[in-house]
C-alpha cells in the first residue's frame, strides 16, 4: 500500500502517535472509492442500541443481519464500517480484512432517563476483532460529561499504546441545551474543539445550523463575525476549531432525509473542507440498492475537485 501525498501529510498531523496507530489511520485513509484523497465515507450502525431494533430495521428488513452491514459497507467501498461489540463479532470472521472495522465501545439506549453511556467494549476487544479504531461518544453539557471524558482518557490511552485510532462522537446534549443549542454553529464548533482536546485522531459531529447559542458567544461572535450564511462556511468554522483543520472531522447524516438533501449535504461539507460522512440511518434503511446508489453519489462529491 502506497501511501498519498495527501495521507501522508494527513498524519503528519498526529506527532505523538505511534506507528501502529498511524498504520491503523493509514488502513482507513487508503480504503474504498476514496482512497488516498484525505476524504472519508463511513458506515455507523449503533442505532440498534440507542434507538432499538425495530426503529433502526424495520424499514429495511435484511438490515437485521449484521453481515448485512459488513456487506453493504464493503461493495459500496466505504473508508471503514463501525458498530458495537456484538454487531461486529457477528461478521468478524468472515470480513476479516475485507474493511477496517471502528469498535464502538460506549452506548447508551432509548430507556435511559440519563444522558449518559455504558462501556460496552474494551480495547482487548478491538485487537482481537482487527479493529483499526475504537469509537466513544462524549455528551458536551451533559450531568456525566466529565466522567465520560475521563472513561475516553483511559481508553484512548490504551487504544494508543496498542497501536489502534480513536475516534470520538462529540454531541452536545444536556439541561442547559435545547435542541436549538445541540446544533447550533458555536456549540458544535466547541464540541469538536473539546474532541480533539480528548485526543481524537477522528471527530464525528453534526451539520452545524446558523444559530449561535451561549450568551457569552454572542458577545465574541458579534466582535468577530463567522459568516454561517452557508452549510460550507459553517463546516469550515468547525474544522478551524479543530486545531485549524489538523485533525479528521466527518458529519453525521443527521434525520431521515432525501437522497437528494443528503448529496447536498456532502457538497456542503465537503466546500467547507470537511474530510467527509458518517452515515448510518439514511443509508441502510434504505433497500440496498437505494444504499449504494447514495453513496456512490456522495462519494463522486468528496472525488470532485474543490472550486
Amino acid at each position: 500500500m502506497k501511501l498519498t501525498r495527501r495521507v501522508k501529510e494527513i498524519l503528519s498531523w498526529y506527532e505523538s502517535d505511534n506507528p501502529g496507530t498511524k498504520a491503523n489511520l493509514a488502513r482507513i485513509l487508503m480504503e474504498g472509492q476514496l482512497r488516498g484523497t484525505g476524504r472519508l465515507v463511513i458506515l455507523p450502525v449503533d442505532q440498534g442500541f440507542e434507538h432499538g431494533p425495530a426503529r433502526s430495521f424495520a424499514p429495511n428488513p435484511p438490515a437485521y443481519d449484521p453481515r448485512y452491514h459488513f456487506e453493504l459497507a464493503i461493495e459500496a467501498g466505504l473508508s471503514a464500517y463501525a458498530a458495537p461489540l456484538g454487531m461486529i463479532e457477528a461478521g468478524a470472521s468472515t470480513y476479516a480484512g475485507a474493511i477496517p472495522t471502528i469498535l464502538k465501545v460506549n452506548s447508551s439506549n432509548s430507556l435511559s432517563t440519563t444522558k449518559d453511556q455504558a462501556v460496552t467494549a474494551t480495547v482487548a476487544d478491538a485487537l482481537r476483532l482487527g479493529c483499526s479504531a475504537i469509537g466513544f461518544t462524549i455528551y458536551p453539557g451533559s450531568e456525566y460529561q466529565f466522567e465520560m471524558m475521563e472513561e475516553l482518557r483511559e481508553l484512548a490511552a490504551e487504544a494508543k499504546a496498542a497501536g489502534l485510532a480513536v475516534v470520538v462522537w462529540s454531541y452536545p446534549r444536556g439541561p442547559m441545551l435545547d435542541k436549538v443549542g445541540e446544533t447550533a454553529l458555536d456549540i458544535c464548533a466547541y464540541a469538536a474543539h473539546m474532541a480533539a482536546l480528548t485526543g481524537a485522531h477522528i471527530i464525528k459531529v453534526k451539520p452545524p445550523t446558523e444559530a449561535i447559542y451561549l450568551d457569552a458567544a454572542k458577545k465574541t461572535y458579534e466582535k468577530n463575525p463567522v459568516d454561517a450564511s452557508t452549510l460550507a462556511l459553517r463546516v469550515k468554522h468547525v474544522v478551524d476549531a479543530c486545531f485549524g483543520g489538523r485533525r479528521l472531522v466527518v458529519f453525521s447524516g443527521g434525520e431521515a432525509g432525501t437522497a437528494e438533501a443528503m448529496v447536498e449535504m456532502a457538497k456542503g461539507i465537503h466546500q467547507g473542507g470537511g474530510n467527509g460522512s458518517i452515515i448510518g440511518r439514511n443509508t441502510f434503511q434504505r433497500p440496498k440498492a437505494e444504499a449504494l446508489k447514495l453513496l456512490s453519489d456522495i462519494i463522486a462529491v468528496y472525488k470532485t475537485p474543490v472550486a
